[in-house]
C-alpha cells in the first residue's frame, strides 16, 4: 500500500513538543482507519489503491460500490428544474421543509414511526456526514463506542476523530450468513459504553440483522444506558430479508438515531444527500456540530430528493435486480473456486478464497486482491479492510474478499468469464 507523507510541523513547533503533547487528532483519525503507517506517513485507503489499480490495469473494478447507471430520470429532471428556478443558494441549515417532511413521510409509511419533520429531522451531506457529526457530538474521550465486526471503514475513522474508543461485536459467517455473535456483544459492553452504531443491512458481508438480533443489541443499550446510531442507507435494498429500524423496537425510539440516504436508494450517489432522524434534543447535539462542517450542501438537489421518497416503486425495482444480480455474480464466484456467503441485503457478496490461496500461491485476501487485475482483470476488495488489524475477526476473514454487483448485468457476466479463469489448470 503506497503512503503519502504527513504534513510538517509549524516552525515553531520543535519535534521534542510535537512528542511531548501526544498525536494530533489526523493521525488519531488515520490511526482509527488503519491507514497511519510506523513512520508516520498516511497510507491511501485500500479503496483508493484497488481503484487506481483498476485504470492502470483496465480491470473490471467490482470494488467499489457504486452503480454504473444513473437513478430515475424523472428525479434528475427535478434537479435540473431546482436549479433553474434559481434554488443555488444556501439551503436551510435543517434542509429543505419539503425534504424533511419527505423523511418524516417515508418513515410514517414504511415503518410506523411518527417523526417531527421540524425538530426531528436533520438533512446532511451524505450518511457519512450524519454518523460523523453524531459520533462527535456524543461521544469524547473515554467513551467506548461499539460497532460490529467487520465495520465501514468510516465509522472507525469518525470515533477516532472524537477521541473515544472503538470496540467491536464480531459477524460470523455461517450457513445462514453472517450472524452476530450475541455474547460478544454482550461481553464488549462495558460500563463505559455510550454509543453502539449498528449498520443493517450491513456493508460489507451483506446480512440484515434479524429482529432477535436486533432485540439483543436494544437489550444492551438500554443496560448500558446507550445511544444507538444506525447506518440504515440499504434499508430498501434487501433479498426477501425483512429491514426493522432499531427505532421501532420498544423503548428504543427516545435513544436511536436513524440514518439513511438517497444515494443507494435512488443511485445518486454522487449527489451526496442524506438525513439522521431521532429525539430531538440528539438531534439537537447533531445539528450543534454538523453546522460547522458542511452548514448546508446539495440545494437544488434536496427538493428532487424529496420528490424521490415519495417513489416507492423504484427502490422495489432495484432491489429486485441486485438479487438477480447477485446470482449472477455469485454463481461466477462460485465456478472460480470461491466459497460464498450469499448476503441479504445491499450491493456487496463476500467470498471465502481459501481453497483458491494455496494453489495461487498466495498467502491472504489482501495478496489475492492486489494480483486479481493481473490475474483475472478483475478488482475486488479484502475483508480485512473492514477489521482491526490482527483482531480475531481479521484473523477469521484474511482469506475472504468483498465484491459488487451493483454494475450492469453484461459487465457482470465478462467478470464472471475472467474470474472462471482461476480455475483452470495453470491459472
Amino acid at each position: 500500500m503506497s503512503t503519502l507523507h504527513s504534513p510538517g510541523r509549524s516552525a515553531d513547533r520543535s519535534p521534542d513538543r510535537g512528542q511531548d503533547r501526544g498525536r494530533d487528532r489526523w493521525q488519531d483519525t488515520a490511526s482509527a482507519a488503519g491507514l497511519l503507517a510506523d513512520d508516520g506517513g498516511v497510507a491511501v485507503t485500500i479503496f483508493a489503491e484497488m481503484s487506481a489499480l483498476a485504470v492502470r490495469t483496465g480491470a473490471i473494478n467490482l470494488g467499489q460500490g457504486f452503480p454504473d447507471v444513473d437513478g430515475p430520470g424523472y428525479v434528475k429532471e427535478a434537479a435540473i428544474a431546482a436549479i433553474q428556478e434559481g434554488r443555488n443558494q444556501y439551503a436551510p441549515g435543517d434542509g429543505v421543509p419539503e425534504l424533511r417532511r419527505a423523511v418524516a413521510e417515508h418513515q410514517k409509511r414504511h415503518y410506523g414511526l411518527d417523526v417531527d419533520p421540524d425538530t426531528e429531522v436533520l438533512v446532511t451531506t451524505g450518511a457519512t456526514e450524519a454518523l460523523t457529526a453524531s459520533i462527535l457530538a456524543l461521544t469524547r474521550a473515554g467513551d467506548e463506542v461499539l460497532t460490529l465486526e467487520p465495520f465501514y471503514d468510516s465509522h472507525a475513522a469518525a470515533i477516532g476523530m472524537s477521541g473515544a474508543t472503538h470496540v467491536t461485536a464480531p459477524l460470523v459467517p455461517g450457513p445462514d450468513g453472517f450472524r452476530l455473535d450475541v455474547d460478544a456483544l454482550r461481553a464488549a459492553a462495558s460500563p463505559r459504553l455510550r454509543m453502539i452504531v449498528l449498520n443493517s443491512p450491513h456493508n460489507p458481508t451483506g446480512a440484515v440483522l434479524t429482529r432477535d438480533e436486533l432485540a439483543a443489541v436494544a437489550a444492551v443499550a438500554r443496560e448500558r444506558d446507550a445511544i444507538v446510531v444506525t447506518d440504515e442507507v440499504y434499508e430498501h435494498l434487501t433479498f426477501g430479508a425483512e429491514h426493522v429500524p432499531m427505532a421501532t423496537l420498544p423503548g428504543m425510539a427516545g435513544r436511536t438515531l436513524t440514518i439513511s440516504s438517497s444515494g443507494k436508494t435512488f443511485s445518486f450517489t454522487g449527489w451526496k444527500i442524506g438525513w439522521v432522524h431521532g429525539p430531538a434534543h440528539l438531534i439537537t447535539a447533531v445539528r450543534t456540530v454538523k453546522q460547522f462542517l458542511t452548514y448546508t450542501s446539495g440545494a437544488p438537489f434536496q427538493p428532487a430528493v424529496a420528490r424521490a421518497l415519495d417513489d416507492d416503486d423504484t427502490p422495489r425495482e432495484l432491489a429486485a435486480s441486485l438479487a438477480d444480480r447477485r446470482d449472477l455474480l455469485c454463481a461466477g464466484l462460485e465456478a472460480a473456486g470461491f466459497t460464498v456467503t450469499r448476503p441479504e441485503g445491499t450491493y456487496f457478496v463476500m467470498a471465502d478464497a481459501a481453497g483458491l490461496l494455496p494453489r495461487l500461491g498466495l498467502r491472504d485476501g489482501v495478496d489475492l486482491c492486489r494480483r486479481l487485475p493481473e490475474l483475472a482483470g478483475v478488482v475486488a476488495i479484502p475483508a480485512t479492510a473492514f477489521c482491526h488489524a490482527g483482531s480475531p475477526t481479521a484473523q477469521a476473514l484474511a482469506s475472504h474478499v468483498r465484491f459488487t454487483f451493483v454494475k450492469q448485468e453484461a459487465v457482470l457476466r465478462e467478470a464472471a468469464t475472467r474470474l472462471t479463469g482461476l480455475s483452470l489448470p495453470g491459472a
